[in-house]
């Protein structure tokens, strides 16, 4: 299926962004045996535990599972890079740290995110929210136009033909035939 890592978190159901406020945390012995388990299964895949804690549970919990077989360990909805730097002295574990657009963490370089302990940074949301804006304009422009779609003729707007290429060439480059 193509998938390489799973992540199981440390919220309870209903689960938030961990950017927002007002999650659930399980506790600690529940969220491990959940953990332990998922670890047990897996035959060749990568398992990354994610809390969601803040204050001094965060490094409670870091501690707890660098003594799992879990590979990466995120800790979302950081507040301050001081976090990753006081994380890295707890595991030798890679740190994945979660870069979202207005969210908690602050706007931080990857040079700064090494130098303070982070081995991974993820950028899940920064093109869904490009995305989002491109759509949201381009529905203004159809609208505002009498519902007329672009013309792709100027090469400004994209078509199928355009669409269609940049598909072929990212499978061909998936297939390893690029």
């Amino acid at each position: 299926m193509g998938v390489a890592m799973v992540m199981l978190e440390d919220q309870a159901r209903p689960c938030r962004c961990g950017h927002f406020e007002g999650k659930s945390i399980l506790p600690l012995d529940q969220y491990l045996e959940k953990l332990n388990a998922v670890l047990r299964c897996r035959s060749h895949i990568c398992v990354l535990a994610r809390t969601d804690a803040s204050g001094d549970e965060i490094f409670r919990r870091i501690a707890a599972f660098s003594q799992t077989d879990a590979d990466v360990l995120l800790i979302d909805g950081v507040r301050s890079i001081d976090t990753l730097r006081e994380a890295r002295k707890i595991t030798n574990k890679p740190i994945l740290f979660n870069q979202i657009a207005g969210g908690k963490s602050p706007r931080i370089g990857l040079s700064d995110l090494r130098e303070a302990g982070a081995t991974l940074a993820l950028y899940s949301t920064p093109c869904l929210f490009a995305a989002q804006t491109a759509i949201d304009r381009a529905l203004t422009d159809i609208f505002a136009n009498d519902g007329v779609l672009p013309d792709t003729s100027d090469g400004r707007a994209v078509g199928v033909q355009e669409c269609t290429a940049l598909l072929q060439a990212n499978t061909a480059a998936q297939l390893g035939k690029a």
